[in-house]
């Protein structure tokens, strides 16, 4: 992992926040809004597959250290609407996926790291691909690093005391007509 992300302050922090309290607004059918909360590896999976393919800027994102806390917005694609979609449709241009403004937030953050993308590249988009946790030492202790893996091979690791991590959709929503593609890793 590169240096530390010390850079991103308060400022970037109340810009985020700004940014999740602007209007509600929706262009799709609605649905409830998401809200996980992950205490341990079993929710933290289940928190990880909602957010996979989720896009995000690097301006929106903030670690704030004197907080300990690290949070980020960004548009995570639903997947549990895409499930509900008829395998006929998704093969036609017909069919609406959603996409959905959410709030990531992570709590009891010691210290982070990052690696592959330039903290000062604000409108670089970055394409989640998991949230996983490797504990420190002592598989029993509550303490590691939560890892955000991004294509490409960026990264954030953030060392915490423990998992507390929230993922809560922020009102907008809108339809798509792509859904992430994966190739299939054969061989």
């Amino acid at each position: 992992m590169g240096p530390g992300v010390a850079a991103w302050g308060p400022a970037l922090y109340h810009s985020v926040l700004e940014l999740a309290a602007g209007p509600s607004w929706r262009f799709s059918t609605p649905m409830p809004d998401l809200k996980l909360i992950a205490f341990d590896t079993e929710d933290l999976s289940v928190l990880s597959a909602h957010l996979q393919d989720a896009v995000l800027r690097v301006g929106d994102m903030a670690y704030l250290p004197q907080e300990k806390r690290f949070v980020a917005i960004a548009n995570r694609f639903d997947w549990a609407k895409a499930a509900t979609i008829p395998d006929l449709s998704r093969q036609t241009e017909s069919a609406e996926y959603e996409r959905r403004r959410a709030g990531i937030r992570i709590e009891r953050v010691n210290a982070a790291k990052i690696q592959g993308f330039d903290l000062k590249d604000k409108r670089r988009t970055l394409a989640l691909l998991a949230v996983t946790f490797e504990p420190a030492g002592d598989t029993d202790s509550p303490e590691g690093n939560v890892t955000l893996t991004f294509s490409g091979g960026a990264a954030i690791r953030l060392h915490v005391e423990c998992i507390e991590i929230e993922l809560k959709d922020l009102g907008a929503a809108w339809t798509t007509k792509r859904s992430p593609e994966h190739s299939d890793e054969a061989g």
